[in-house]
C-alpha cells in the first residue's frame, strides 16, 4: 500500500518522497511519491512527455533530483552515481537500446557481469588460470540468461544483427547479469509482437517469484494489466492517479488523459 506522502517510509523496498526535477523551464517531475514492496511489480504509465523516463532516470542515478528522497532498503540513493546504485542491487534497461555494438550476443551479457567478477584488478592484465575460470563462469551464467529471454540459439551473432525486439530482450539479459534486487525497465515491450509480449509477461512473473522487484515504464497496456500490482499514472510530470490495474482502467481522469477518453 502507498504510504502518506508526508512521512517517509524507511522499511524494506523502494520508496520515494516528493521528487522534483526541472530541465530549464520544464518541470519534468513534480512532487512524485511512491512505495514499491519487495517482489512487487510497479508500473508507471502516462502520455508521451509525462515524465515517466525522467522518473526512472532519477531512480537509476542517471539524473539527481532537485528535491526529494529515494531509499532502497533504507539506504538513501540521492547523490549516489548510477554505478553505486547498481552495486546496491538496482539495474535498469533503457528506452533507447544501449548494447555494445562491436560484441556478440553472448559477449554483451558477459560484459555486464563486471560488478560480480571475483578477481583482483591485476588478473585482467595477466590472464592466468583464475581469469580463465572466472571468464568461463561468466559465460555459463550468460548462457542461462540468454535462455531465460529466448536467445540461447544465437550467442555468436553480432548483437546489432538481432531484430529490434530481440535487442530489447538482450538488454533485459544484460540487466539481469548484475543480479539485481530491483529491476527498472523502460518500454520493454516496444518492438515486440504479441507472442513476444506474452513471453515477456511470463518472464516478469518468474522474476517476481524469484523475489526481484520490478518497476516498469510501458505503453503496452495489455502487458501492464497482466503483470502490475500497482500502477502510477503521470501527466505533465505530476501524479494523476495510483491504484490497482482494474482501478486505473476505469478512472475517469486516466481515461481522459491517456486511455482514449474524451
Amino acid at each position: 500500500m502507498t504510504a502518506g506522502h508526508g512521512e517517509f517510509a524507511f522499511g524494506a523496498g523502494l520508496h520515494a518522497r516528493g521528487l522534483h526535477k526541472r530541465f530549464g523551464g520544464v518541470q519534468a517531475v513534480r512532487d512524485i511519491s511512491f512505495d514499491v514492496p519487495h517482489g512487487g511489480v510497479f508500473a508507471i504509465i502516462g502520455p508521451n512527455g509525462a515524465g515517466k523516463s525522467t522518473l526512472l532516470n532519477l531512480m537509476s542515478g542517471l539524473h539527481q533530483p532537485d528535491a526529494g528522497r529515494i531509499l532502497l532498503d533504507g539506504v538513501d540513493l540521492v547523490g549516489l552515481p548510477a554505478h553505486r546504485r547498481a552495486q546496491l542491487g538496482l539495474a535498469r534497461t533503457f528506452q533507447k537500446i544501449r548494447l555494445l555494438r562491436g560484441l556478440s550476443v553472448l559477449d554483451n551479457v558477459v560484459a555486464a557481469f563486471h560488478l560480480h567478477h571475483q578477481l583482483p584488478a591485476w588478473q585482467y592484465l595477466v590472464h592466468g588460470a583464475a581469469f580463465a575460470r572466472d571468464h568461463a563462469r561468466c559465460r555459463r551464467e550468460a548462457m542461462k540468461l540468454l535462455a531465460f529471454v529466448g536467445l540461447e540459439t544465437r550467442p555468436s551473432l553480432a548483437a546489432t544483427s538481432l531484430a529490434y525486439g530481440e535487442q530489447r530482450l538482450l538488454e533485459l539479459a544484460r540487466a539481469l547479469a548484475i543480479a539485481p534486487r530491483v529491476l527498472l525497465v523502460d518500454e520493454p515491450a516496444a518492438g515486440l509482437n504479441a507472442a513476444e509480449v506474452e513471453r515477456l509477461a511470463e518472464r516478469f512473473r518468474i522474476l517476481r517469484e524469484r523475489g526481484i522487484t520490478l518497476v516498469l515504464v510501458e505503453h503496452n497496456m495489455d502487458l501492464v494489466m497482466q503483470v502490475a500490482d500497482r500502477v502510477l499514472v503521470m501527466d505533465y510530470g505530476e501524479h494523476l492517479f495510483e491504484g490497482a490495474p482494474a482501478e486505473v482502467q476505469t478512472h475517469p481522469a486516466v481515461i481522459a488523459a491517456y486511455l482514449g477518453g474524451g
